[in-house]
């Protein structure tokens, strides 16, 4: 789910707890990877559901719903007088971060926050089950055609949207041309349907139709696609594939999508700013598994989310590096209910090749190996993450364990500014982080320091809210010089990172960076059959990037969670993936 990337993106998804926050990339999702910021609570928050106000949701900003400690520590975290009445399962706002969604829009879905949504509202062609397997969704099959390039999906007869309309292939016809239409402005559609024959005609506006999808008959759809790609049905995957109502989206609502007729697990009810957002179970599901919890309510503010959880106004909660000593202690009655998931993320700071002096590999090289990850690891992160060695996290296909990475290298970094066309000074440099005034976090300015005592780099920081920050930094112009992100899987494939982050001309390409070797690698990879020679193309092309240090990878996500023992069949996937209808409750 990166906002805009993605989500998807990221995209996805998918989600980081450095502190226990997450901005999500169902990938191209990207998610906001400060630990020690106020990033948890600025997201993009949408007019309220009641009211009908014709202008784009602006963004706002919220206090950080998880950075304060409980008043009583010891108070049984079991108890609690407000459990609602009936089914409902009660959650801080989307990945727990408890803030407002930049978007409900399966085409402009890039963030983590807003794919946590989307995927239980809506839903496409394929998705992903709880081993992350690619399985049917609103096509009950598909056929590959020998050469790889043609796909033909039959549909379920008895899917239908929210409002009783069986779902078409009409309408999956009108959903993957608006994702290639120029004035749904998807920053992140052709990151995932960019191989479909036709797409980027029609996003370029070339073109009226998208060439490659065809409708065979009220329940078949064909796609063609330009190469044989292997993940092409992962990709497919994303949100910005999801199907949407034709007359709901052309109904005239601004915006269309706070009153959406998904065909998803879930129906929205209510959004309130800033408040709350309500989903409630849709009975006629078409799904194999069928939605248990009634309703679903996601606090968006309200203070500190760990003491709602303890007093019981929360069935779960993401725990903050404000709380993880505590709740990590085997003595205190919360460690019982935590969980620890890897995450399948990377938190990275990111150099714009583009913008003086990043243009010189040579001082993005010197910056790199100024900064000590361990020390930030374990002092500001309190080792809540892992210090990523490469781009590709841990436990994901291409991993390579035996890849040193960038070090930390003080002496050498002053030798290779001395060598840098740089040498005689830097220019000023502006860091873009997400925040909401006041200090930065303390992971930035950890790091600010480094770079002023290793390098005499003079930092300063500038802030803004998370939905614009994402519009900042999705497309080719992206004008931060210095800025840091998150990125997690939309899906399991190397080329979700390597080719989506770090190919020439990508939309999702942050630091401009554009290696003829490096592109080459990817474009070969990308259409190579045998798994294992594909592996080896992307950790060739990791080495080169890692070399030309466009970005410093810092972290590799863990996910860490508490969860009321009445809460059955919860967990916390490192995909942003449809979950909810999991869950049953035996209070």
């Amino acid at each position: 789910m990166s906002e805009n990337r993605g989500l998807i993106a990221v995209v996805v998804i998918l989600l980081i707890a450095l502190i226990g926050v997450v901005c999500v990339g169902v990938g191209a999702l990207v998610y906001c990877p400060q630990p020690g910021s106020l990033c948890a609570g600025l997201f993009g928050a949408p007019n309220n559901v009641s009211q009908n106000n014709p202008s784009q949701p602006q963004p706002t900003g919220a206090p950080n719903q998880n950075q304060g400690q409980n008043q009583n520590p010891n108070q049984d975290p079991s108890s609690g007088s407000s459990a609602p009445a009936g089914n409902v399962l009660r959650l801080p706002g989307g990945s727990g971060m408890g803030g407002d969604p930049p978007t409900l829009d399966p085409a402009n879905t890039s963030d983590v926050e807003s794919a946590t949504y989307i995927v239980e509202i809506f839903s496409g062609l394929v998705g992903f089950n709880k081993d992350l397997k690619i399985v049917p969704d609103l096509a009950e099959k598909w056929d590959v055609s020998n050469d790889g390039k043609t796909y033909t999906f039959t549909l379920r007869q008895n899917a239908k949207f929210h409002d009783g309309r069986p779902v078409t292939a009409q309408d999956v016809k009108y959903s993957l041309e608006r994702a290639a239409d120029p004035r749904t402005r998807s920053t992140v559609s052709p990151l995932y349907l960019g191989d479909i024959t036709g797409f980027m005609d029609k996003y370029t506006g070339k073109a009226t139709e998208v060439s490659g999808v065809k409708v065979i008959d009220n329940y078949t759809i064909q796609i063609d696609i330009d190469k044989p790609i292997s993940y092409f049905l992962a990709a497919l995957a994303h949100p910005t594939s999801y199907v949407v109502d034709k007359f709901n989206v052309e109904s005239g609502e601004q915006p269309w999508y706070l009153k959406p007729n998904g065909t998803g697990p879930f129906k929205l009810a209510q959004w309130d700013q800033g408040q709350q957002i309500v989903l409630e179970k849709n009975a006629d599901y078409y799904g194999d598994v069928k939605p248990s919890v009634d309703r679903i309510e996601f606090m968006l503010g309200g203070g500190s989310a760990m003491t709602r959880y303890e007093n019981g106004d929360l069935d779960a909660t993401r725990v903050s590096i404000a709380d993880i000593e505590r709740v990590s202690d085997p003595a205190s009655p919360l460690n019982k209910e935590l969980s620890v998931d890897p995450q399948l993320s990377t938190s990275f700071i990111v150099f714009n090749t583009r913008k003086p002096p990043f243009d010189d590999p040579k001082v993005r090289m010197a910056f790199a190996m100024s900064v000590d990850r361990e020390k930030l690891n374990d002092v500001v992160f309190k080792k809540m993450s892992t210090v990523a060695t490469g781009i590709l996290p841990q436990a994901f296909p291409g991993f390579n364990p035996d890849l040193k990475g960038i070090p930390y290298d003080p002496e050498g970094a002053k030798k290779l500014l001395a060598e840098s066309k740089y040498a005689s000074g830097l220019p000023d440099i502006v860091w873009s982080t997400v925040g909401g005034g006041g200090t930065a976090g303390s992971d930035v300015q950890a790091i600010a320091e480094m770079l002023k005592e290793n390098l005499g780099a003079n930092i300063s920081v500038e802030q803004t809210d998370w939905a614009t920050y994402l519009s900042q930094i999705n497309g080719t112009n992206i004008d931060f010089q210095m800025f840091d992100i998150g990125w997690s899987a939309d899906y399991v494939d190397p080329h979700n990172f390597i080719g989506l982050l770090f190919r020439g001309g990508s939309l999702n390409n942050w630091s401009g960076y554009d290696n003829p070797a490096v592109n080459q690698l990817i474009d070969a990879a990308s259409v190579e059959p045998s798994l294992e020679k594909r592996i080896g193309e992307y950790q060739q092309a990791e080495e080169k990037i890692l070399q030309d240090a466009p970005v410093l990878p810092l972290t590799y996500g863990r996910d860490y969670w508490l969860t009321k023992p009445y809460v059955k069949g919860a967990f916390y996937p490192p995909l942003v993936i449809e979950r909810l209808k999991y869950i049953t409750l035996a209070r």
